[in-house]
C-alpha cells in the first residue's frame, strides 16, 4: 500500500461522467487509498470548477488532483487550491490563462474525432455511434464504446470559447499520460502541454480512452504522484 494520507480525486471528460474512471478505481480502492469521482455538469468551464471546487472543499488532508481529457481545465484551475498537492493530466488539456480549447486545438493537426460531433438544439455537442467506436474508444469492444455513446454527458459547446482562470501547473508538480494512438485529443498537443508543463511524462499506445483500455498503467502514474506527496 501506498503511505499517503492524500485522497485521490479524479475528473472526468467531456462525452462521459464519473463511471469512466471504473477500472482504474478499483485498482486504488484495492491498495486501501482514498479516492472521490467529480461529476462535471459540462455547461461551462465555470461550472465545472465549482463542481470540482465543491468535492475538494469538502476533503480534509492533502490531494492528488487528476483530470481525463476535457477534465484537465477543471484540473488546472481547481489544483491551485493548498491542498492539491499533484496533478495528473491524462490525454487532458492543460490550458494557461488566456487560451481556449478552441485556440490550443487550432494550433495543431485536427483530430478525427472533431469530424464526428453533433451539436444538439440547445448547442451541447456530442458524439455519434462511429464516433465511440472508432474515434474515442476504438481499442474497446464495440459494445462498451457502444454503451459510452448511449450513457454520454453532453458538452456545451460554447465551452471551447471560455478561458481558465488560474494555470496551477505552472506551481504543482505534474504527471502527464500521452495516449499515442488518440484520436480526440492530438498526440502532438498533448506532447505539447507535457513539455510546456515539464510533467513526469509517460506514453500509451492507446486510444483516448485510456482509462478504461490501458486502467492498470494509468493507475501506476497516479500511484507514482501520490507517492511523491509527503506522508
Amino acid at each position: 500500500m501506498t503511505k499517503s494520507a492524500a485522497t485521490i480525486v479524479l475528473v472526468h471528460g467531456a462525452w462521459a461522467d464519473g463511471s469512466s474512471w471504473n477500472r482504474v478505481i478499483p485498482l486504488l480502492l484495492a491498495k486501501g487509498l482514498p479516492v472521490v469521482a467529480v461529476q462535471l455538469p459540462l455547461s461551462a468551464v465555470a461550472d465545472d470548477l465549482a463542481a470540482a471546487n465543491r468535492i475538494i472543499d469538502d476533503i480534509e488532508g492533502d490531494i492528488v488532483l487528476v483530470g481525463h481529457s476535457w477534465g484537465g481545465v477543471a484540473i488546472t484551475q481547481a489544483g491551485v487550491d493548498p491542498k492539491v498537492k499533484s496533478l495528473v493530466y491524462v490525454s487532458a488539456f492543460a490550458l494557461d490563462v488566456g487560451e481556449t480549447g478552441s485556440s490550443v486545438i487550432g494550433e495543431h493537426p485536427t483530430p478525427p474525432a472533431l469530424s464526428t460531433v453533433v451539436t444538439d438544439k440547445s448547442g451541447y455537442v456530442y458524439q455519434t455511434r462511429d464516433g465511440m467506436t472508432q474515434n474515442l474508444a476504438p481499442d474497446l469492444p464495440v459494445v462498451e464504446a457502444e454503451v459510452l455513446g448511449v450513457t454520454q454527458k453532453r458538452l456545451a459547446g460554447a465551452a471551447f470559447t471560455q478561458t481558465v482562470v488560474a494555470a496551477a501547473w505552472k506551481t504543482k508538480p505534474c504527471w502527464y499520460v500521452v495516449t499515442a494512438e488518440d484520436r480526440v485529443v492530438s498526440v502532438e498537443l498533448q506532447q505539447a502541454f507535457a513539455k510546456r508543463m515539464d510533467a513526469r511524462t509517460t506514453v500509451l499506445h492507446s486510444s483516448h480512452m485510456s482509462i478504461l483500455s490501458h486502467p492498470a498503467e494509468v493507475a501506476a502514474v497516479i500511484e507514482e504522484a501520490l507517492a511523491m506527496v509527503p506522508a
